[in-house]
């Protein structure tokens, strides 16, 4: 569908956070009518949630902003199993008292982006997976998951192609997941989950246990997989992955994050990690050369304050002002290029410093580090 009636669909279509949706058009008359509910499901199997989160999480937040109710489903139950979804071996499994650590830990981040005094809810579905009884769940809702089907999904797919094991703990995984779906629905009348594009599958395996048990119609709506414009997977640095949590990647270290991104990818960008309007996107997704980096700095200024708030934004942009636009801190082996410290003020950077990856790392003491790339 092109034109949607429902500000919530209308906002993500014009965004760019669409990839599919089950029935685009009931979806959109439901979302029209009133005040629909919608989760996403999130693992808790680190401390911190990663930037391959953040599109979902910027959807939970758009369908707030939109006058819905979000749920962010933390998997406390399963995170006992670990979901297999592009994975090509088991997880280490994870003790109750970790999976708790984590999920506490994780809270903070969903504390910046949703309003849990204005109706948004975190649930996990700890409370009820971890109360199951194993006969009765098999006899009311294994029954309606055929083996055949469950052969067909490419987490299932993916490890028998490659002669991976796949352990039977995490082929229960999928139906965990949809009876999550119906048991949301019963809770607080949730209709719709959202996902990555990989979760298509266990999605409308949700949507199928909904219609067989309790003959209600859900739905579905997945995010294209994030890229950069040169095809790699958005997410992953020099140093790893991109945390969300301050205690796992500085504020600082985040606005670097978004501040080299590709020249191509910028208006994307804007789009899906801030909340400027379309019209000032545009303008800024437009700029060329070096002014395209003022709309770099705005980016990474936007999306650092959504996270951590405007005044770590707002320092982070000064710190890297002062230390690569009023000159770098030499003495005292203070700034490193490539990880060797730099002696010579006068130093020239030159293609001779770029590293086989083609970047330039610049590390300002311990804890600050950029990766300049050639424009």
């Amino acid at each position: 569908m092109s034109a949607y009636k429902s500000d919530f669909l209308r906002v993500l279509a014009e965004r760019g956070f669409i990839h599919q949706v089950s029935d685009a058009e009931g979806l959109d008359a439901k979302a029209a009518a009133g005040a629909l509910t919608a989760y996403v499901g999130f693992d808790a199997t680190a401390p911190s949630l990663h930037i391959g989160n953040l599109l979902t999480i910027m959807m939970l937040r758009w369908l707030q902003k939109s006058g819905h109710h979000p749920i962010a489903l933390m998997g406390g139950g399963t995170s006992k199993i670990g979901d297999p979804s592009g994975k090509d071996t088991s997880r280490t499994l994870l003790t109750g008292a970790q999976i708790e650590a984590n999920i506490a830990s994780i809270r903070t981040v969903f504390s910046r982006f949703l309003d849990f005094d204005a109706g948004a809810i975190m649930a996990d579905n700890a409370e009820w997976l971890d109360r199951l009884h194993y006969i009765p769940f098999l006899r009311d809702v294994g029954r309606h998951f055929t083996i055949n089907k469950m052969l067909t999904f490419d987490s299932v797919k993916l490890r028998l192609e490659r002669e991976q094991p796949l352990t039977f703990l995490e082929f229960n995984y999928m139906i965990l997941q949809a009876y999550d779906f119906v048991e949301l629905y019963k809770r607080h009348g949730c209709i719709l989950q959202m996902g990555g594009s990989d979760q298509w599958g266990n999605i409308v395996n949700g949507i199928d246990l909904g219609r067989r048990l309790l003959n209600v119609q859900l739905f579905a709506l997945t995010t294209p997989l994030l890229t950069t414009s040169s095809g790699s997977k958005m997410g992953k640095t020099e140093t790893g992955a991109v945390w969300l949590n301050a205690d796992a990647m500085s504020p600082y270290e985040y606005w670097q994050f978004w501040r080299n991104c590709e020249d191509g990818d910028v208006g994307r960008l804007l789009k899906l990690f801030t909340e400027l309007p379309l019209d000032e996107i545009a303008r800024l997704g437009g700029l060329k050369g070096q002014e395209l980096n003022e709309a770099k700095k705005v980016l990474a200024t936007e999306a650092t304050t959504l996270l951590h708030g405007r005044a770590a934004a707002e320092q982070a942009a000064e710190t890297a002002r002062r230390t690569f636009e009023e000159g770098r801190q030499i003495k005292g082996g203070g700034l490193r290029v490539n990880d060797v410290a730099v002696t010579d003020e006068k130093m020239v950077l030159t293609p001779r410093d770029l590293t086989p990856e083609g970047v330039i790392k610049l590390s300002l003491g311990r804890k600050r580090h950029v990766l300049l790339k050639p424009v």
